[in-house]
């Protein structure tokens, strides 16, 4: 288990999470104005905080072990504009107006490989 470094998001907020065994909540980023669904990204406390506080999204990073804010190094922005959490308190809905990419290949989303065959 991955230990988070201590954070000050409202404990009424905190209190309402529940976390996967390493601590984090998938969050996911929707266009806030057409729907449209950008990303998945995961949060611990500390990044959700930063995420309320700043208007930016922060994410953990499950690879390199660190925080990151989206667009910091590549320009495109999540402008966050609401924050939501579901019914279980397991996943989180931030709505966002995102410039440019949401996608590390550069794709406006993650999901543009299209859909998956069924039956």
């Amino acid at each position: 288990m991955v230990t988070m470094p201590a954070t000050s998001l409202d404990p009424e907020v905190a209190a309402r999470l529940k976390r996967t065994a390493d601590g984090l909540v998938p969050a996911i980023a929707q266009q806030y104005d057409t729907g449209e669904v950008l990303m998945l990204g995961w949060m611990d406390d500390e990044a959700l905080h930063r995420t309320l506080t700043t208007g930016r999204c922060t994410y953990w990073s499950r690879s390199r072990q660190e925080y990151w804010v989206k667009g910091d190094t590549s320009g495109h922005v999540q402008h966050v504009k609401s924050v939501a959490l579901d019914c279980d308190g397991d996943t989180l809905l931030v709505k966002v107006d995102q410039v440019g990419a949401a996608c590390h290949t550069g794709d406006r989303t993650c999901f543009e490989a299209g859909p998956l065959p069924l039956g």
